[in-house]
């Protein structure tokens, strides 16, 4: 007994050895991490006070603090930030759903300004540019060592006022320059539509509308159609949607699930992070989804797409998102400023992250650049094509009721404006032709 007690004894003191060795050098170390620190802190104040007193021309020390700031968060990461107070009320507004510019989400890679997506309807927009362009000049200003933030600055002027962009787009051989008359931007976070019995949702950002939007929108054009019954299925369209708020893009996807995680995220803290569950209720009582997708289509927009993937609620079609999978949080400062700070990653439900990666769709369907001249790639045999119908004397159908043959116009009718879809917009077409295909084969156990 006295033994065990005695090895006992002993096993504590040298544990207690052990800990004291351990700890002290452990100690030293942070001890010269806070030195260290320190001294680079004198070296920041030496330099801010050189620049002041100087530099040849006289600067706003408020400015100088402002850019140390700024360049501070900006070498963590491409999205996180200094928001003057200035920026910071214009963001307030933004997610508000309006706001005043050009109609582009942005982002830095390798020093350019890369634009994430147009905005649908705006000036950007309808001036063409694309998802994937690089801004290299902003009215004959090089945009190169500039930061994000500065560069959006040199974008922003007063509605009505013209500014000129210098764009490099793939597949061009040389830059060209597009003139883009500034306006405020009103964001109709929802559009919709029926194309046959689809019901096509075209959601273009995620903010604070986006949702309320998308539960009337639907419902009105299930309304249209005559009820659920007769409705094929939901394209949900969010290419080129530039995401953002992450509340929102959980209620979307809560909208269509009933149950199971939507999205989880993860930051440096294991014990901070997050989950979020769909609760009851389906939106479209369990018929088919297509979402559709493209390089354009980030963060909020790859929530949403890669939880009804994984869920398999919904068949994703189009090209490989942007892989924005990072989580940024607004942290109001002193003076009304605030930080926008990339504190976690999101991962899909089944524990992917997307970040760099984006979501693949399920079918991958490219987007023709170019609508194809019609006249031109006809065939000849194509152009005034003549049928068995149109032979003088030919003999009628017997075989068919008044009413069949109308249904039979009205369903050729029908694939006549699907093939028209086809040329204007490719993708949309696939996403409902498969809808139709999913329709035909009706429910499965």
């Amino acid at each position: 007994m006295k033994k065990f007690v005695m090895a006992a004894v002993g096993g504590t003191l040298a544990g207690a050895i052990a800990t004291t060795q351990i700890a002290g050098p452990l100690l030293a170390q942070e001890s010269a991490n806070n030195a260290s620190v320190y001294e680079q802190l004198d070296l920041f104040g030496d330099i801010f006070e050189r620049i002041r007193s100087q530099y040849v021309e006289e600067v706003a020390p408020g400015e100088l603090i402002e850019a140390a700031i700024d360049g501070m968060l900006t070498s963590l990461d491409p999205h996180s930030s200094y928001l003057s107070p200035d920026d910071a009320a214009a963001m307030q507004v933004q997610t508000r759903g309006e706001f005043g510019g050009l109609g582009i989400e942005v982002t830095q890679e390798e020093g350019f300004i890369k634009v994430v997506s147009p905005i649908d309807s705006t000036p950007a927009a309808e001036a063409g540019i694309e998802a994937g362009d690089f801004i290299t000049h902003v009215d004959g200003e090089s945009m190169l060592g500039f930061t994000l933030d500065e560069a959006v600055e040199r974008m922003r002027g007063p509605v009505g006022s013209e500014i000129i962009i210098t764009v490099v787009r793939e597949g061009e051989t040389e830059p060209f320059d597009v003139s883009i008359i500034r306006d405020t931007i009103e964001l109709q976070a929802v559009r919709s539509r029926t194309q046959g019995e689809t019901v096509v949702l075209r959601v273009t950002t995620f903010n604070d509308k986006t949702t309320p939007n998308l539960v009337s929108k639907l419902e009105e054009e299930v309304e249209a159609l005559g009820g659920m019954e007769n409705v094929d299925g939901f394209v949900l369209d969010l290419r080129n949607n530039p995401g953002g708020l992450l509340t929102q893009a959980i209620r979307v996807s809560d909208a269509f699930l009933n149950e199971g995680e939507i999205v989880s995220t993860r930051g440096r803290n294991p014990a901070d992070g997050d989950r979020f569950n769909a609760t009851p209720g389906d939106l479209a009582e369990g018929k088919p989804i297509v979402v559709l997708i493209n390089g354009g289509s980030a963060s909020a927009s790859e929530i949403v797409a890669g939880a009804l993937q994984d869920h398999r609620r919904a068949i994703v079609v189009g090209t490989k998102s942007f892989g924005k999978g990072s989580v940024q949080t607004v942290m109001p400062l002193r003076g009304e400023g605030a930080m926008r700070l990339t504190t976690a990653r999101y991962y899909t439900p089944s524990g992917r992250s997307i970040q760099a990666l984006g979501v693949s769709p399920d079918i991958v369907v490219e987007q023709p650049r170019r609508r194809p001249d019609a006249e031109e790639d006809a065939p000849a045999s194509a152009v005034g094509q003549r049928s068995e119908a149109d032979l003088r004397g030919s003999l009628n159908n017997d075989s068919l009721s008044e009413d069949e043959i109308r249904q039979i116009e009205e369903d050729r009718a029908k694939a006549e404006a699907a093939a028209e879809l086809r040329e204007e917009d490719y993708q949309l077409a696939y996403a409902i032709d498969i809808l139709k295909g999913l329709n035909a084969l009706g429910p499965t156990d």
